[in-house]
């Protein structure tokens, strides 16, 4: 890794597609050099030359992957925790426990040792800010969501408490809570099922990835007295996790 012992470093996890991809050229716009993880080492390095960034493999279920990636960064400015997502919808009876594991391992404890690993390097850059995208499932459910929503508001639970424990300490922390964004988040949730994902965002004008990349280089770019504490963004046509204006 070369990188410029001037540089501003920002860490995006997730960042091989959807959120972290446009939040990875989002502050390489800011003059950050981004280093970009997630397992599929082949889109990274692809993002990454576009940006003049660093490609870096992290399996954030893995923590041999997470020490190996933290090891090799000589400093780090800002963690966006990005990695994550959602798998099933089914009632509680029915929910899949491997679905669960899953978004719990990614979710909560992918972001815990994320942050851990990378909270000493953060405090020490004298200005760290750490943004964690959790989603409006932090703050409400929903019917056969619980997975989900659970995993959502333990991460969410995560991040509010690290905020308070490093209260006086040279690091900033923002929670981003996105509503609805179209990327391949519902893919992922029904296992590639394509005609079932796209019925998520059918009638409705969603989000997209830039959107939320925007917000969170807003927040990057405050100065360091300032700590966007949390953000809800949602689209227009939605007003909480289970209500929708769709048009016909």
């Amino acid at each position: 890794m070369t990188i410029s012992p001037n540089a501003s470093i920002a860490v995006v996890t997730g960042a091989s597609s959807g959120i972290g991809e446009a939040t990875a050229r989002t502050l390489a716009g800011q003059g950050f050099h981004v280093v970009l993880g997630a397992r599929r080492r082949d889109r990274l390095e692809k993002i990454a030359e576009d940006i003049d960034g660093t490609a870096l493999e992290l399996d954030v279920t893995d923590q041999d992957s997470v020490d190996a990636f933290a090891a090799v960064l000589p400093r780090v400015d800002v963690l966006v925790n990005n990695a994550g997502g959602a798998k099933g919808l089914a009632p509680i009876v029915d929910t899949d426990l491997d679905d669960w594991r899953w978004m719990w391992e990614t979710n909560v404890l992918g972001t815990l040792r994320v942050t851990k690993a990378l909270l000493p390097k953060l405090i020490e850059s004298g200005d760290g800010l750490v943004v964690t995208v959790t989603s409006t499932a932090a703050i409400s459910i929903y019917d056969n969501g619980s997975g989900y929503t659970s995993a959502k508001h333990a991460q969410a639970a995560l991040h509010r408490t690290l905020r308070g424990e490093l209260l006086g300490k040279p690091v900033r922390f923002t929670e981003i809570l996105p509503g609805a964004v179209e990327t391949d988040f519902s893919l992922v949730r029904f296992h590639g099922d394509q005609e079932r994902a796209d019925k998520v965002y059918e009638g409705i004008t969603p989000l997209v990835a830039a959107d939320i990349a925007e917000i969170i280089g807003f927040a990057a770019s405050r100065p360091s007295h300032v700590n966007l504490d949390q953000i809800v963004v949602r689209p227009r046509d939605q007003a909480d996790s289970s209500r929708f204006h769709r048009r016909t």
